[in-house]
């Protein structure tokens, strides 16, 4: 056991000769040192250089060696450390490389310069983050908001079309007569008349660099709540432009090949569009991800937050909806935003589909959120 112990140290430690252990590796354990090496003691081995093929046999390597949670980690870091970001243009990394958020927000940022002959791996790629996504958070969101919407849209003693006959014959099972074995109706429950959308919901993502997995996170979020028909919904990009997304929800792939991270930040110019699409501002929940770095007119900005929600919108701020921990953003932004009523807190994309249930039911945001967000 002591032995073992040593080995995990002289792992971490990284062979120098100063590591103290004195722990010779067998041939297995030398290649385990080597991939890490290869990432976290770059300067002394000379990383993993810019040649494909060589990367692509570290990854796969480490792939061998660490479970998947792992190697998406490794992975992150030597994107990060050895700044082999371009090596996701080559179609022999694309087919190696173990998919995951993060490695989809690279991907993003690359969108314009991945060689045409390549866009379709790259595509495969995002499509296998996306599915897992896709599973993993359509079903809560649609159960949260359509249940939000069906007690909101609940109404006493309806028409008889309208009557919703499970929840009334359970509502008035008390009233139950054995001896006709029927129930007395004496209370009835229904839904009211049908609209197209009773709610409206605008999604509006800042693409700067530092927001790339929100924007894939509220990519997919605005994919299934478009497939829910009793909300309309909007999504809209920025950085110091403004684009209309709407169109691709259908397909979040497209949607996420259609976001181009990086560059400034023009918050009032994403509010003013958004203002300007608004028709039922009553019926409105408007969802800002940014990290509120505002790049234009801050004063203007803080006008149009102060005009949305004097109009009667209901505006939510999120820093972040991602699981990376707590997120930076401009604090000073934050109190003014707090000051007038206006919710700013980092989401877990596990909470958001919860969220999104308060809001559309018009409930108090500030009690869910101590009630479901640890303070950071």
């Amino acid at each position: 056991m002591e032995e073992e112990y040593l080995k995990r140290w002289r792992l971490i430690l990284g062979g120098n000769e100063a590591d103290g252990t004195g722990i010779t590796l067998t041939q297995e354990e030398q290649r385990i040192d080597q991939s890490l090496e290869a990432v976290y003691d770059s300067d002394r081995r000379g990383g993993l250089g810019s040649s494909a093929p060589k990367v692509s046999r570290w990854l796969g390597d480490i792939r061998e060696f660490f479970p998947q949670t792992v190697v998406q980690v490794i992975q992150r870091d030597a994107i990060k450390r050895l700044n082999i970001t371009s090596l996701l243009t080559e179609k022999e990394m694309l087919e190696t490389v173990v998919p995951d958020v993060h490695l989809v927000a690279t991907l993003m940022s690359l969108s314009r310069v991945i060689p045409e002959k390549n866009k379709e791996m790259a595509r495969q790629v995002v499509r296998k983050v996306v599915d897992e996504l896709l599973r993993k958070l359509s079903a809560p969101t649609q159960q949260a908001v359509t249940g939000a919407l069906n007690r909101s849209a609940r109404r006493r003693n309806p028409r008889y079309n309208e009557i919703d006959w499970k929840t009334t014959i359970t509502k008035n099972l008390k009233n139950y007569q054995p001896e006709y074995k029927t129930i007395i109706p004496e209370v009835r429950i229904g839904y009211g008349r049908k609209r197209k959308a009773m709610k409206d919901i605008i999604l509006c993502l800042d693409q700067s660099g530092s927001m790339g997995t929100s924007v894939i996170y509220s990519g997919i979020f605005g994919s299934v709540l478009a497939s829910i028909p009793a909300v309309s919904t909007r999504m809209v990009v920025f950085d110091t432009a403004v684009v209309d997304l709407t169109d691709d929800l259908q397909d979040p792939v497209d949607l996420l090949f259609g976001v181009q991270l990086g560059g400034g930040t023009d918050i009032a110019r994403a509010l003013t569009y958004c203002q300007g699409v608004i028709t039922r501002p009553q019926d409105t929940v408007l969802v800002l991800v940014t990290d509120l770095y505002e790049g234009g007119d801050a004063r203007e900005m803080r006008k149009k937050f102060v005009s949305l929600v004097n109009s009667g919108v209901q505006l939510i701020v999120l820093p972040a909806l991602n699981d990376d921990g707590a997120p930076s953003y401009d604090k000073s932004h934050a109190e003014f935003l707090a000051n007038i009523g206006v919710p700013t807190f980092a989401c877990t994309p596990d909470k958001f589909p919860d969220l999104m249930a308060a809001a559309l039911s018009k409930q108090d945001i500030g009690m869910w959120i101590s009630q479901n967000i640890k303070s950071t």
